[in-house]
């Protein structure tokens, strides 16, 4: 016989919303209990090589600060106590790659300029370093790669700047976007290539894979171009960030899932992965709650595991400027191998 009371419950008009909730309530506890980053402090995943990137003012010239209203700072930045306070603090916290900005080039493919004193006194406290300037731009715009002639003065500018300046370690290229697939990036890799002194180092600002949270190929670079463009570089510095992930787990996962791909990606070539440390809040790409150091930091550990491959060099901070005494404190704790 049929138990009326069973009937009755499966007949109740509540049955559906409860077991719906049901659902939820198992879902939430799921997501509460996932934890998909690592907290890692004992230093391991620390090689002492990793890279930051630094603002124009450091090897601009005097046409810069005129031009962005900044004349009144020229004084700091050629102040050799500023320039010693600057590697010193790169230097305690495990920098060994500097990315000075040099963007963006000019529409007919020149550099920006630059004070030669003022390379050669940056220089002269930076021999522990390597210094790449990071050049580059706008695609299509300050960076026209696709325009045979701009890269040719392109590539001209470098080799100058290099000849000028031989304790430069070589040469940082930023593009942005780039498109995955983009044949002219290709070319442009190339060509900076045949300018380069021996032993120069090619270094690129690289894109991370595509995801289902960002689908565009123009900030992010499938398998196959990832390949492409590290069999022409040196270093691969991949930019893991600018997601528009609201979620801090999701970005967490994302960034553990992207730290095993491009390094089984790039070729054998030397990695670095590049965090956020900037706060570019409403900009819809980026949520400085969800991205930054601490998501960061645990999702590179989860991805590196007890054992990172050899390519693995260490991690590039984006930016010095946006650094404050907060974020080098969590950075010096969760990260370098020094503070133990």
């Amino acid at each position: 016989m049929s138990d009326p009371r069973r009937a009755f419950f499966l007949r109740a008009p509540w049955r559906v919303p409860f077991a719906a909730l049901g659902l939820v309530l198992a879902l939430g506890l799921a997501y509460g209990l996932w934890k998909p980053g690592a907290d890692l402090r004992d230093g391991s995943h620390d090689k002492g090589r990793n890279a930051i990137w630094i603002g124009h003012a450091w090897l601009g010239d005097e046409a810069w600060f005129l031009r962005n209203g900044k004349q009144t700072k020229m004084g700091f930045y050629r102040d050799e106590g500023a320039i010693r306070d600057l590697a010193a603090n790169l230097k305690r916290n495990g920098i060994r790659d500097v990315y000075p900005h040099l963007c963006p080039s000019g529409g007919n493919g020149e550099l920006p300029g630059v004070d030669d004193r003022q390379v050669a006194r940056f220089l002269d406290h930076f021999g522990a370093f390597r210094v790449l300037p990071w050049v580059g731009g706008v695609f299509g715009q300050s960076a026209r790669i696709e325009d045979a002639a701009w890269r040719e003065r392109f590539c001209r500018g470098i080799a100058s700047l290099l000849a000028r300046h031989p304790r430069l370690a070589g040469i940082h290229l930023n593009v942005e976007p780039c498109p995955s697939g983009n044949d002219a990036m290709i070319k442009l890799l190339q060509e900076i290539r045949a300018v380069l002194p021996p032993a120069k180092i090619l270094s690129v600002a690289a894109y991370p894979p595509p995801t289902l949270w960002q689908r565009s190929l123009e900030v992010h670079w499938e398998e196959s171009y990832f390949r492409s463009v590290a069999a022409r570089a040196d270093q691969l510095v991949v930019m893991m960030y600018d997601t528009g992930i609201p979620y801090r787990k999701p970005y967490v996962h994302l960034m553990a899932a992207w730290t095993r791909e491009v390094l089984a990606w790039s070729e054998g070539r030397e990695v670095l992965l590049g965090l956020p440390a900037y706060d570019d809040a409403g900009t819809g790409w980026h949520d400085p709650a969800v991205e930054n150091l601490e998501t960061g930091l645990a999702g590179i550990h989860a991805g590196l595991g007890r054992t990172p491959p050899g390519n693995y060099a260490g991690v590039a901070l984006y930016s010095e400027w946006e650094m404050d005494s907060r974020e080098w404190d969590y950075w010096a704790v969760h990260f370098l191998r020094s503070a133990r």
